[in-house]
């Protein structure tokens, strides 16, 4: 169990407190939604979640196998649904590798993002479009 602990402000922002290491975090409302867009809104936090999470399990993976992901670069685009309840209804991920396309171990490193435990836990409903680039030399 990790505690957070959060104190709501004015103007629609919250300071968030890991309470195991004492790490903060702001959010603020966006734009479009009533807030100043000062700072990560909290669906952007789980936009933010799943690439870092993906990282982070890949990065587990790697190390195992005596490989190095330095250089992956993720970019993730969130993007709210139009219509109905607001909600996040399409996630974006743009995975570059820094390893070559035919590296032997790019199946277990793709299956290891995608069973991410953040992955896991999103609603079905949100579409999560993944695209990967294997940039690296060959190995």
């Amino acid at each position: 169990m990790v505690e957070i602990l959060i104190d709501y402000q004015d103007g629609l922002t919250c300071h968030a407190i890991h309470a195991p290491s004492g790490a903060k975090i702001t959010t603020d409302a966006p734009h479009d939604n009533h807030g100043r867009g000062q700072s990560f809104s909290p669906t952007d936090l789980v936009a933010t979640a799943i690439g870092s999470c993906m990282a982070t399990i890949m990065g587990i993976v790697a190390e195992r196998k005596g490989l190095s992901l330095q250089g992956m670069k993720i970019a993730v685009r969130k993007i709210m649904n139009t219509e109905g309840v607001r909600r996040i209804g399409r996630i974006e991920i743009d995975i570059d590798m820094p390893l070559p396309p035919d590296h032997p171990h790019r199946e277990l490193l793709v299956n290891s993002a995608v069973a991410c435990p953040v992955h896991h836990s999103l609603h079905p409903d949100i579409d999560c479009d993944i695209q990967w680039s294997w940039s690296g030399k060959k190995a």
